[in-house]
């Protein structure tokens, strides 16, 4: 066999370093690949001078990444043979300058054309190349240049987006907030009220439990058993809620609330402070269209203060709160029937309520009046 042209001769020193680089696994992959081809290579007298074909079996590389690596190690040392220079320049031109980059990020930000829902990499791909910006490009670049300006077309979020300097919307948010921050009393309770929905489903065939490797599983056909409504009722200061199920949500069932606040759940209470959003059932009206014009004015009307919500602001409410954390902990699976709904429901408050769960509002109108600028008038 012919003496190789780029021999690799290792001391003692050096194979331990290996060894030990290699019995880490904490580098990257790159550089323990080429430890391996030079102790594999290794001449000297511990090491076991594999030919360059037995290299290439034993470490799974070519044979012009092994040359590459000799050569390397000869003409500059072990430190350069583990980790080759970084090129001056690229090997190719980038696809995008910064006036290109510029044009492709203006157009993931507009409208997606006729007939798509979003934008895609192709499609961006594609007009940029139609929009002759660019002759070819893949998509992959495209991919590559959006992560790197931290833009997701392709993504979309529902979110609630407040009016610009709306005096109404701040004067609202501003008297919830001072609501939330007042010393609570017995005689004065904050109580938040808010609703929900919660569809039967029925199942047709009996779920499998959970057995080792596989979860639990459910067959995709059901039955729909009709709907319920849920008014969640939330003292959070007082670590209390009730869950009033319902089969609708009219201002009749929202009046029954009310009374049930004055005549069942603060019966000592001399004013409620009541927290709602602006739903069209939410009135004080809605008291008249249930009760004698009497009872309403003399006991119910005259213990509960009415304090809403912004319209398009129903995250200020604390109900909505707690209405996620019991669709998280108990309303997220078929529950078959009203009946079955009230049952479940009933366990659950009753835990929380043992536990005195409450919510600790931080957000204060200085906050407000800094962190929603925007949502104020300029005077």
């Amino acid at each position: 066999m012919p003496a190789k042209r780029y021999p690799v001769i290792l001391d003692r020193s050096q194979r331990d370093y290996l060894l030990d680089l290699i019995a880490s696994g904490t580098e990257s992959t790159r550089k323990l690949t080429r430890g391996r081809i030079l102790l594999k290579a290794d001449e000297g007298e511990l090491g076991p001078a594999y030919a360059d074909e037995e290299i290439k079996e034993a470490v799974e590389v070519s044979i012009p990444t092994i040359e590459r690596t000799r050569k390397t190690f000869a003409l500059e040392g072990l430190r350069a043979a583990l980790t080759p220079k970084k090129r001056s320049k690229p090997s190719r031109p980038p696809k995008f300058d910064g006036e290109k980059e510029a044009h492709l990020i203006a157009l993931a930000c507009s409208e997606a054309p006729e007939g798509h829902a979003r934008w895609t990499l192709r499609l961006l791909g594609d007009k940029m190349v139609e929009l002759n910006h660019v002759s070819s490009v893949s998509h992959e670049t495209i991919r590559r240049t959006l992560k790197k300006n931290e833009l997701s077309p392709w993504l979309k979020q529902q979110w609630c987006i407040p009016p610009k300097a709306s005096a109404e919307f701040v004067a609202a948010m501003e008297n919830v907030l001072d609501l939330y921050h007042r010393r609570e009393t017995a005689a004065y309770p904050l109580v938040c009220v808010d609703e929900t929905s919660k569809q039967h489903i029925q199942e047709v065939r009996q779920p499998l439990g959970i057995v080792k490797g596989s979860p639990s599983r459910y067959d995709a056909e059901y039955k729909r058993n009709g709907v319920s409504n849920l008014f969640m009722i939330f003292a959070p200061l007082l670590g209390f809620r009730h869950v009033e199920v319902t089969d609708q949500r009219t201002s009749i069932d929202f009046a029954h609330i009310c009374r049930d606040l004055v005549d069942v759940h603060f019966r000592d209470a001399a004013k409620i402070m009541l927290v709602c959003d602006n739903l069209n059932t939410h009135k004080p009206s809605s008291l008249y269209k249930a009760f004698p014009p009497a009872e309403v004015s003399r006991r119910i009307a005259e213990k509960i203060e009415f304090h809403y919500t912004p319209k398009h602001g129903s995250w200020l409410n604390m109900a909505e709160i707690e209405l996620s954390v019991l669709s998280r902990q108990c309303l997220s699976r078929r529950i078959a029937d009203q009946d079955a709904l009230k049952h479940e429901i009933q366990k659950w408050q009753t835990q929380r309520n043992e536990q005195s769960a409450t919510v600790k509002w931080q957000f204060t109108t200085d906050d407000a009046r800094i962190k929603l600028n925007k949502l104020y008038p300029l005077v």
